[in-house]
């Protein structure tokens, strides 16, 4: 990308009503634009961060067997109305609208009801299982409080991975491999020192579900955590009972703030079982399937990102899913030229500013959007047949030889 080609442009100040840190930051450097409160457009720049945040969770996922989907947003109300989750009383976040030719319809704030529903017509038998599939899915979800930028959208992007088994063996197996998925997912996106597996309410599905959270000031969530950090408990579930059930009331635990960046839940037969979603088995009697579900709230994590790491100057992005790995400037005839010939063939990995701005706004540009290395080409550095190359994390700056650079960069 050529900055001087795209509409993209930074802001030097953050817009008055865009209150959270990511927000701001992520508007600034030209990665998203506010429509209204908690609905976001995702720019370029924001796209290739989204895209490089599912490509690492789809890897993992389709190595422990997932088969990824895409179902509809718009709902129709009977799965729902079968598990008794239609009815504003039971979920107060729907948006609903009506159609023209009489009945209404909701916007998906989940799947369970639909995926469920889906698989009537393609689980009949014990052979049919286990079965597992996911989506990127945009979610609805009307929420009241909507100020903490991507973090809390009421339009938001979602990974929901749904799966089938024939026993509460076989779900308790492959809940065990979703949970060793998510310590790699996150640990690829940059996040895996300071996200933690967190015991939490099942509700009415079983005693505990998990969620990940990542230590944040600004999270909404508060945690609990022993000394090493081995036993880490959602509020809502720190007391005696749960610290005994753990082992742990003899432990010293303090707490923080964190978000929440992904859930997982032994469903068993809460949806199957309402909606009649059946097997018959090898004594040739009909069963009812067991379900998990696992999501991973994938513009969470972008905003998360963005309010972790970032420092005073701007964004910081691991490189796994910066946009670009490298920002490149050429200062100069000569320099100019020479950034020409390093970018030609390297297109998606270095984002050129290539426009007619002072040395540096472009500097001041790209520590706003956190690209991981910057390489600057000028007369200067070509008297030495060199280029310039500084850290974006770690502020360090060292000069590298052009033949060096064309050859490992």
């Amino acid at each position: 990308m050529r900055l001087s080609k795209t509409f993209i442009k930074t802001l030097r100040e953050a817009p008055k009503d865009e209150v959270a840190k990511n927000g701001a930051l992520l508007t600034r450097a030209g990665y998203i634009n506010k429509e209204m409160a908690g609905v976001y457009d995702y720019l370029p720049l924001g796209l290739r961060v989204i895209e490089n945040i599912k490509t690492i969770i789809r890897e993992e996922l389709n190595k422990i067997g997932c088969e990824e989907v895409l179902l509809s947003s718009l709902q129709n109300p009977e799965p729902w109305e079968k598990s008794g989750r239609f009815s504003d009383q039971e979920v107060d976040i729907w948006f609903k609208t009506e159609l023209s030719s009489g009945g209404e319809l909701g916007l998906a704030p989940t799947h369970e009801e639909p995926i469920t529903e889906m698989m009537k017509k393609y689980i009949s038998s014990y052979k049919d299982l286990p079965l597992y599939v996911y989506q990127f899915q945009t979610k609805f979800r009307n929420e009241l409080r909507a100020k903490s930028g991507i973090l809390r959208g009421r339009e938001f992007l979602m990974k929901d991975l749904y799966s089938f088994h024939t026993s509460e063996e076989d779900l308790d197996a492959f809940y065990a491999e979703v949970e060793k998925a998510y310590s790699r997912i996150y640990e690829r996106l940059g996040i895996g020192d300071c996200t933690y597996e967190t015991f939490a309410s099942g509700g009415i599905f079983a005693k505990y579900s998990h969620e990940y959270q990542t230590i944040l000031p600004v999270g909404e969530d508060k945690v609990f955590y022993n000394t090493d950090k081995s036993i880490v408990l959602n509020e809502e579930v720190y007391n005696d009972e749960v610290l005994a059930d753990l082992g742990a009331e003899n432990e010293k635990f303090e707490s923080t703030n964190a978000a929440e960046v992904g859930n997982i839940f032994k469903l068993k037969i809460k949806y199957s079982e309402p909606l009649g979603l059946k097997f018959i088995d090898e004594n040739n009697k009909p069963q009812t399937v067991y379900m998990g579900c696992y999501g991973i709230g994938v513009s969470r994590v972008m905003g998360v990102i963005a309010e972790k790491f970032a420092d005073d100057k701007g964004l910081v992005w691991p490189e796994t899913v910066a946009p670009f790995k490298y920002y490149l400037v050429g200062i100069g005839d000569k320099g100019t030229e020479e950034a020409e010939k390093f970018y030609t063939g390297r297109e998606e990995e270095v984002l050129f500013d290539d426009r007619n701005k002072r040395p540096g706004e472009k500097f001041a540009d790209s520590e706003l959007m956190g690209i991981p290395l910057r390489i600057v080409i000028s007369d200067k550095t070509m008297d030495e047949n060199a280029a310039e190359i500084t850290d974006r994390k770690t502020g360090k700056t060292w000069r590298v030889d052009l033949s060096e650079l064309f050859e490992k960069f």
